[in-house]
């Protein structure tokens, strides 16, 4: 049987979702979990893997296995072996033809700004805090240029390990919430950093650092060498991955519901 999965969780004592030797990471414990409860080694799949530091509302995940337990089962012994910073939301039987990662349509990314002179002492580890003011007029109208398919070289990291660096975006949203900025972003797949790199770009232009069309020349220009800072990982959060409709992945599970927390 296969079975999929939405997960949620701070991302802030992780070294990233990847499984790796000696330290903590999302993957791990969901397999540790899993595992515990088959009373066997079960292998998770994710839509989309993130670094250290970085959230999720709502990671999709799958994994199969031959122990004959309700999805209600899997639920309740999952949660009830997992540390409370990682939540499983559901969890339901899927078609074998099934795939996290490869049957994803799009994967959708927050980055939240805090953007006032000063500090805040609650939530660092959940945004980025810019002290000067942005100007999201000039980010919108910049990032105008980055919708659609491009080579997205100017906004991959050292590192990555993409045979192609073409992706197509479908959304870029930069909006402003009291003293919070954020930028939504939708494409098909990302590159390493991709996303943290087009919100350091954005910012240089918020700043009016430079005008609106610099973005255009960055990303046409396909240089590596960054003229621009990388944001942090704090501020990033995987929302959401869709999928063909026939699926019923609940794609806007709680998608936007912490927001209004800030």
């Amino acid at each position: 049987m296969k079975f999929v999965f939405g997960v949620e969780y701070d991302g802030s004592m992780y070294f990233g979702w990847q499984k790796q030797r000696s330290v903590l990471t999302i993957q791990g414990y969901l397999e540790q979990a899993l595992s515990k409860i088959a009373n066997y080694k079960i292998d998770v799949v994710c839509a989309g893997r993130t670094d250290r530091g970085v959230h999720a509302i709502m990671q999709i995940v799958h994994f199969n296995t031959h122990i004959m337990r309700s999805s209600k089962v899997w639920l309740k012994g999952i949660n009830s072996l997992l540390p409370t910073d990682i939540t499983v939301l559901w969890l339901r039987k899927i078609s074998s033809d099934f795939d996290a990662r490869f049957s994803a349509l799009s994967r959708s990314y927050r980055y939240l700004i805090l953007n006032r002179r000063v500090r805040s002492s609650f939530l660092t580890k959940y945004y980025f805090h810019v002290r000067n003011i942005l100007d999201i007029k000039k980010m919108r109208y910049s990032s105008k240029w980055l919708l659609g398919q491009h080579d997205f070289t100017a906004f991959k990291s050292s590192g990555c390990q993409s045979l192609s660096a073409y992706r197509e975006i479908s959304s870029l949203t930069v909006y402003r919430i009291h003293d919070f900025i954020i930028i939504d972003i939708t494409a098909n797949s990302f590159l390493y950093h991709m996303v943290r790199n087009i919100v350091g770009c954005l910012i240089v232009v918020g700043l009016s650092k430079r005008n609106t069309y610099w973005v255009k020349q960055v990303l046409h220009e396909k240089n590596i060498k960054k003229s621009y800072s990388t944001v942090p990982s704090q501020g990033l959060y995987f929302l959401s991955a869709s999928y063909p409709e026939y699926y019923s992945i609940p794609i806007k599970y709680n998608v936007f519901k912490y927001i209004d927390l800030f």
